[in-house]
């Protein structure tokens, strides 16, 4: 290991920017030399410029600028840029976030030139390999030198897998970091003015390819949507993924729909912390949901953080049955966790992840105890 060893940050779609702050502020304040790589998976200025600014992240050292395409396209042209990247900066280790594609390309590039990696938000699993995010994170967390794991159950998960122990570290989530860090800007007011809506309105993400690229799964999910929003108005920041199919099947603005474009980190969540309800496809917004105590209805057969449904307010749904289950969450009130938090859900997560990488620089392995984490039960 080099004297003064390099740490690289390889983030593609807006949920990692949220995910890495907390781990880049942590390693600065250690003194650990960073850089991050911004893949462009996630290209328009509302999907990544304005999350560098409203997280405090530093200017990226390379952005590749893959955009769009489909997974093969995507992921080529990501693992062709990501050695060049890799090749010219020699990092001692990669952190890769999440499970999108360029989580997948960064850590194939960094397994065949023998580049150590870091996996934050290792061990989750929707046990579903029809969504390719799925495919991305068993992957990713079988090829990860160290795999830092946001819940318990993500303990479980990779130790069926076979995954040594030595590699695997509780660490909470960091996602909520960021949140508790942004919470006083956090005012749903100014947006609900500048958008023209009510006290009391939904807000809606879709992008999953199960909902939106075919036409007729499409058709039933506008078709859902537009039933909340005989119950309430409903705002829906629409990613670039998907947003012709569904204005395809009805999915415009109309008298109970307002489609807008991607929002910003601060502006996102200060319209969810207002919302009455949040329906999404989305992990991130399940996670943030949970500590805002909005009630959330996830449009998936599944999830991979079942935390969220058994200590948060998230709930899953079908297009069939969304409208009954918004009438229902929008009877009961205002959502508020059920019992405890999960576990180390405190806002420390992004130090605890620092100071596992920085022992791991140093050589040494950081137990669980020196980490601040409780022993892991189950």
């Amino acid at each position: 290991m080099r004297e003064n060893p390099l740490v690289l940050h390889v983030l593609g779609a807006r949920p990692n920017f949220v995910k890495a702050a907390p781990v880049v502020r942590g390693l600065a304040d250690l003194g650990v030399r960073q850089g991050i790589v911004h893949t462009g998976q996630h290209y328009d200025a509302l999907m990544s410029d304005v999350f560098f600014a409203d997280l405090g992240l530093p200017e990226p050292v390379a952005n590749l600028a893959v955009g769009s395409g489909s997974h093969a396209r995507q992921t080529a042209a990501l693992l062709t840029g990501l050695e060049e990247v890799v090749l010219e900066h020699r990092p001692d280790l990669v952190v890769v976030y999440g499970d999108v594609n360029s989580t997948l390309a960064a850590i194939l590039v960094c397994a065949k030139l023998h580049v150590p990696t870091a996996h934050v938000e290792a061990g989750l699993r929707s046990f579903d390999r029809e969504m390719p995010e799925e495919v991305n994170r068993v992957v990713t967390d079988a090829l990860a030198d160290i795999l830092l794991v946001t819940s318990p159950d993500g303990l479980s998960h990779l130790a069926n897998e076979g995954v040594p122990a030595s590699k695997v570290h509780l660490v909470g989530n960091p996602m909520i970091d960021s949140l508790f860090a942004a919470l006083p800007q956090l005012d749903p007011a100014p947006l609900r003015e500048r958008l023209g809506l009510p006290e009391r309105y939904a807000v809606a993400t879709l992008h999953r390819p199960a909902n939106v690229d075919d036409p007729g799964a499409a058709r039933e999910m506008v078709e859902a949507v537009l039933a909340v929003g005989e119950q309430l108005p409903v705002v829906v920041p629409l990613h670039p993924r998907g947003r012709t199919r569904l204005a395809e099947a009805g999915l415009v603005t109309g008298d109970t729909l307002m489609i807008i474009d991607p929002l910003g980190y601060v502006d996102f969540l200060s319209l969810v912390r207002g919302a009455a309800l949040v329906v999404t496809d989305s992990g991130g917004v399940q996670e943030e949901t949970t500590m805002l105590g909005v009630p959330c209805l996830t449009v998936r057969p599944n999830t991979e953080r079942p935390v969220t449904i058994t200590h948060g307010t998230n709930r899953l749904v079908t297009p069939a049955t969304l409208p009954a289950a918004a009438s229902k969450a929008l009877s009961d009130g205002a959502g508020t966790p059920s019992g405890e938090l999960p576990p180390l859900w405190d806002g420390a997560a992004g130090p605890r992840i620092a100071r596992v990488i920085e022992a791991w620089l140093r050589g040494d392995n950081l137990s669980p105890a020196a980490q601040g984490v409780p022993p892991a039960t189950g």
